[in-house]
């Protein structure tokens, strides 16, 4: 299983418009072969900026999604909303309690 991070921020008047690109297009993500959840998270004190966190079966399904159709079309429409340059990072869990 691999996770994907992706911090973004967004200029304070764009965030309407990113919420919903985020949630007409979140199942498209979240159905893709090989994504088993997306998450939208928001940060408490600096609200213009947002984490997704996606579970991937493996480095070739995130590679698959991020070089689609669907993924080029999000992109696009949220990368002019930024007012910084967004970082990423895979992970995968190291240790585990529930």
């Amino acid at each position: 299983m691999l996770n994907r991070i992706v911090k973004m921020s967004f200029k304070p008047e764009k965030i309407p418009e990113f919420l919903e690109n985020f949630e007409q297009n979140k199942h498209k993500i979240s159905g893709f072969d090989g994504c088993h959840k997306v998450e939208l998270l928001r940060d408490k004190h600096n609200t213009n900026r947002f984490f997704t966190y996606s579970y991937w079966t493996d480095e070739t399904a995130l590679e698959n999604y991020r070089n689609s159709e669907i993924f080029k079309g999000i992109w696009a429409k949220t990368k002019v909303l930024f007012n910084e340059k967004p970082e990423a990072w895979s992970t995968e869990v190291v240790s585990c309690e529930l």
